[in-house]
């Protein structure tokens, strides 16, 4: 057999395990339909907040309850000493976020 042929074989092996995995995936998705339902509706009641991602920092915890300054709360110029400050992206600033007076 020649080597193209292993490849393509290869190939074709990979192409049906990922479909298999898209496959089983979405009936995974409907079979456990009214169970997501159910936490959805829990986390309303409870009134829960974001997912903690990480533990280090209370700005990584949770970064959509974190403010801007918080990374740099013993001095402006630190550096960051968690690792996870560095795998989350700077929070974007809105019109509508900025508390300044004009």
């Amino acid at each position: 057999m020649r080597k193209s042929s292993y490849f393509f074989s290869y190939l074709l092996t990979g192409v049906f395990l990922l479909s298999a995995v898209f496959i089983h995936a979405a009936f995974e998705r409907n079979a456990r339909a009214g169970e997501l339902r159910e936490q959805a509706k829990l986390v309303r009641e409870l009134e829960l907040t974001d997912l903690c991602l990480f533990t280090e920092a209370r700005y990584t915890r949770h970064p959509s309850q974190a403010d801007l300054h918080s990374p740099f709360q013993d001095h402006p110029l630190s550096m960051e000493h968690f690792p996870s400050g560095s795998m989350l992206p700077p929070q974007r600033r809105n019109a509508e976020n900025t508390n300044h007076v004009d």
